[in-house]
């Protein structure tokens, strides 16, 4: 049997609690558990020091029995130095625009190029249209 410490929602709408608890992988989220090993409340102020609640004699305990944590619980037993804080995931290519943005922005980038350069065109072309307006009387 797979064990997993992880997080178990209780709580009203939109106003959740948390129960952290033992289980055996395969059974649902909210559903049935072995042993409650704490309390989470993403409520409360993160210094709060009732936010995360843990009993850490049996979490210990479970953990020497082959029990993972998730990703979540995991950082809370990191903070509270039952484990070896686990190292934060982070994937730049998430944060990325997709490709239409992408071509958005280049659109955007070369509109505002070929706006620069028509305004800096005139400026430099000016002496060179009077050049020719001289010449005009002189043919008639």
């Amino acid at each position: 049997m797979s064990l997993k410490i992880r997080l178990a929602r209780g709580g009203a709408k939109k106003r959740p609690h948390y129960r952290i608890v033992v289980a055996d992988s395969r059974m649902p989220r909210d559903g049935r558990y072995i042993e409650r090993l704490g309390t989470y409340n993403p409520l409360l102020a993160k210094d709060s020091d009732d936010r995360v609640d843990l009993k850490e004699e049996r979490i210990r305990y479970w953990l020497d029995k082959g029990a993972k944590p998730t990703d979540r619980v995991a950082t809370f037993l990191g903070k509270a130095e039952i484990i070896p804080m686990p190292a934060q995931r982070n994937n730049p290519e998430k944060a990325k625009p997709k490709a239409k943005a992408q071509e958005r922005l280049a659109e955007a980038a070369e509109a505002a190029e070929a706006a620069k350069a028509a305004v800096e065109a005139p400026a430099v072309e000016a002496p060179a249209e009077e050049a020719p307006a001289e010449e005009a009387p002189a043919e008639a």
